[in-house]
């Protein structure tokens, strides 16, 4: 499905992140599997398809190891075609007054500037080769205030911009662009937002809470030729008519 594709997966120590990571390879993708620490990232990189994946060290959040990032990569398996901006925290939870001004300025280097940095990246070879997909992890936060997440909100929402301008700027030249809302997923973030039990998000069960397999494959989907006419929207995963097109079962009644 994906074979010829080199994909890139940012903050795929666990979660989504690895998921996907594991999901692309299996599609037949070479991928590149990033983490703040090596040893995560090649950890994950070993649970990928037999040979299809390396682990890398990358924190998106400093722009000189984004670029050595990428540029390894480029060197060892080839420059890459795909980009899954999944690195990202929910971190300083609490509300405005009372957050650490340079944890909230923390995340939106991590969320916003760092997956805007990543594209920045691996734009150019995209472009010299007339194709690429970049799949931004958006968030229902983008689009509608979460009590205690002042930070999270204001950088998904400024991804949700970055999504639309790359479409804008990049789409009649082959790059196509995604924001992806994953749910309500069962994460180490999702940990986080339970302990602090700040908004409804925070309150609800872990058992009501999905898997991190049904983004993966959406994931999957979106990096494939059949999800050309979507490229520059925000897609929600809880979305009927998305879960038909990506193949993915229906939800639950509720």
């Amino acid at each position: 499905m994906l074979d010829g594709e080199i994909a890139l997966v940012t903050g795929a120590k666990g979660g989504i992140g690895a998921a996907t990571a594991k999901a692309l390879a299996e599609a037949g993708a070479r991928v590149i599997v990033t983490a703040r620490r090596l040893e995560d990232a090649e950890a994950i990189a070993r649970e990928c398809a037999e040979g299809r994946a390396i682990g890398l060290a990358c924190n998106v959040a400093d722009p000189d190891s984004v670029r050595a990032a990428v540029r390894e990569a480029t060197a060892i398996v080839g420059a890459p075609t795909i980009l899954v901006n999944n690195a990202g925290t929910v971190q300083p939870i609490g509300l405005l007054h009372e957050t650490d001004a340079d944890a909230w300025a923390a995340n939106i280097n991590a969320t916003l500037i760092g997956a805007a940095a990543m594209a920045r990246a691996v734009l150019p070879a995209m472009l010299d080769q007339g194709r690429g997909t970049i799949v931004n992890l958006s968030s229902g936060a983008a689009h509608h205030a979460m009590e205690g997440w002042s930070a999270y909100c204001a950088a998904k929402a400024g991804l949700a911009m970055v999504t639309k301008s790359l479409a804008l700027e990049y789409g009649a030249r082959g790059i196509r662009a995604f924001g992806f809302a994953p749910g309500i997923v069962d994460t180490g973030m999702q940990v986080e937002i339970r302990a602090s039990g700040i908004n409804p998000v925070s309150q609800l069960p872990r058992e009501k809470l999905a898997g991190v397999g049904d983004p993966a494959l959406a994931i999957v989907y979106l990096c494939t030729a059949a999800a050309d006419d979507l490229a520059g929207s925000e897609l929600d995963i809880r979305k009927p008519e998305f879960r038909l097109r990506a193949g993915l079962p229906a939800l639950p009644a509720t």
